[in-house]
């Protein structure tokens, strides 16, 4: 279907692929992984002959359909979200829009109609679009209206309609609530093509793909098995090779000592040269050591925060309203001590502003916020980077807080989170939003306050960094409120749910597993299927 051989692909004088070769075949499923910045878009944009190779070549089989979802920058035209998903093939919604509007439609027209499914895609594109959380009254909103994330549902939910040979998805969870993510899941496992995707979701890999191509070093590995496979056979391959590398070190030790030892006397220089050629017919096929990811933060230590009093955050009675739309009214909801509560439920349901509310970012209308004894709260969100000192390096602004740390240190927890060798001299003026976020999120680790309330922390971490930040959390021995779509992080993470619907709190004392246990039981005893999510109403663009 895609054949690359030997391409080499450089950016800014930095090479990313050396010689890389690989077979894409109909019916594979393939994660594409590999540190931020090693070449995964890259790779994506070689396929879609958005770039060249330096050398080597792609090609495709011929009349290949490709179907793209990149990270952003999805456009939109003046058509609705409904159109957007069902513009599948130039001149479709011309065609449907003659034959909703129009008395006289030439027969031609309605042929290439029904040629490319007429009613039956419509019917179906309703039914995706219903999947990804979007209301029936969302189908003929206009799509510009949508937030970012909205938009790239209506594209993802295009690409299931039009089925394309090859889906190739750049983090597709980013934008997506649980359920939603769950119902893509479900819908993935039965597509009929071919998926390549990148994403950070370990989760949504393991579930979805048969195989992972691993960039690194300017090479490409091509691993068997899902994920977590892929981590087991790349540790016995990276054990093995040490192993190896290490034999042979020893080999050529000892090949050394008899040289350095006996070349010089005359009875002895016969043998020293043939030992000699065996260490040269070594050195060029020589094993290196192996160089995977970096064990992050190993030994390091987070500092704990003061005791808290059992009773750490209580709202009583709450009401809140963004204009005319209500999100809670009379909402009672209670935080203890060392809980550890993950919030769920559909986009739009309120959590957001449920954290909002517990964080005093926002003041209750009616009702009150009650703070327990000596508690201390912190607050973080992707738009949250206001506490960060613009004028400050990365490095700066990590050891600028109240624990004491050596720069060794805070450089050590900085990489953790994707700051790396002289990215800690960038001022912070000019870092990106999700470079501005993650130093955000590793300033709050560094002086953690005893209520931890985090809005999707995962978001702008590849998978090294989601690991070294629940390694981090579950040092944490504080309380913890917050949102994530990461179900592998929620799964580290949560001992405690609270669901979020329709105004209404919900709690069940126990993780991410326990509330679906709990909340499938329900739903089989209610009679019904197997797959259908719990509550999807939502409120008209609620945070």
């Amino acid at each position: 279907m895609i054949t690359l051989s030997g391409v080499e692909k450089s950016h800014g004088g930095r090479t990313l692929f050396g010689d890389v070769s690989l077979q894409l075949n109909r019916g594979d499923r393939l994660g594409l992984v590999g540190p931020n910045g090693a070449g995964k878009t890259t790779l994506f944009n070689l396929i879609l002959g958005e770039e060249s190779t330096d050398a080597g070549k792609v090609d495709l089989q011929r009349n290949l359909n490709l179907g793209y979802l990149p990270q952003e920058n999805l456009p939109v035209k003046n058509e609705t979200v409904l159109e957007l998903a069902i513009s599948i093939a130039p001149g479709f919604l011309e065609a449907r829009s003659k034959i909703l509007n129009d008395e006289h439609v030439e027969p031609e027209i309605y042929e290439f109609y029904n040629e490319k499914g007429g009613p039956q895609l419509e019917a179906k594109a309703k039914r995706i679009l219903a999947g990804l959380s979007f209301r029936e009254t969302d189908f003929n909103r206009p799509a510009a209206e949508m937030s970012g994330g909205w938009i790239m549902r209506a594209h993802l939910g295009r690409l299931l309609v039009q089925e394309p040979d090859l889906l190739m998805l750049d983090e597709p969870t980013n934008h997506l609530d649980l359920e939603a993510l769950i119902w893509v899941q479900s819908y993935l496992k039965n597509y009929p093509g071919a998926i390549l995707m990148i994403s950070h979701d370990r989760e949504f890999l393991n579930q979805l793909v048969k195989g992972v191509l691993e960039i690194r070093r300017e090479r490409l590995f091509r691993w068997t098995g899902n994920y977590d496979s892929f981590l087991l056979q790349r540790d016995a391959h990276e054990h093995q090779q040490l192993s190896a590398h290490k034999n042979q070190q020893r080999q050529i030790e000892h090949l050394q000592t008899f040289i350095d030892r006996f070349g010089a006397k005359n009875t002895k220089a016969t043998q020293a040269k043939s030992k000699q050629k065996q260490i040269n017919r070594m050195k060029a096929d020589l094993v290196d050591a192996p160089q995977g990811e970096d064990r992050l933060m190993k030994g390091f230590h987070f500092p704990q925060p003061e005791r808290s009093g059992q009773r750490v955050l209580t709202l009583k009675k709450v009401d809140f309203a963004y204009g005319d739309n209500v999100v809670y009214s009379g909402m009672e909801c209670e935080v203890e001590r060392a809980q550890r509560t993950v919030l769920v439920g559909p986009n739009g349901a309120g959590k957001s502003t449920l954290l909002k509310l517990l964080a005093g970012v926002l003041e209750p209308q009616s009702g009150v916020r009650d703070l327990g004894h000596n508690v201390k709260s912190g607050y973080f969100s992707q738009n949250r980077v206001d506490v960060l000192n613009p004028e400050h390096t990365v490095l700066e602004e990590a050891m600028d807080c109240p624990q004491s740390f050596t720069e060794e240190r805070a450089r050590t927890v900085l990489g953790s989170f994707l700051f790396r060798g002289d990215d800690v001299f960038k001022r912070v003026s000019i870092l990106s939003g999700g470079e501005k976020s993650r130093l955000a999120l590793v300033k709050l680790l560094l002086d953690p306050p005893n209520l931890l309330l985090m809005d999707e922390p995962t978001t702008h971490l590849d998978m090294a960094s989601i690991d070294a930040l629940i390694a981090a959390l579950k040092q944490y021995e504080g309380t913890m409120v917050f949102i994530s779509h990461d179900v592998h992080f929620i799964r580290k993470i949560s001992g405690h749910t609270i669901h979020v619907n329709a105004g209404k709190l919900r709690n069940f004392p126990g993780g991410y597993d326990y509330y679906l246990q709990k909340t499938e039981a329900e739903n089989a005893r209610a009679g019904l299927t197997s797959g259908s999510r719990a509550a999807t109403s939502r409120s008209s663009d609620v945070p």
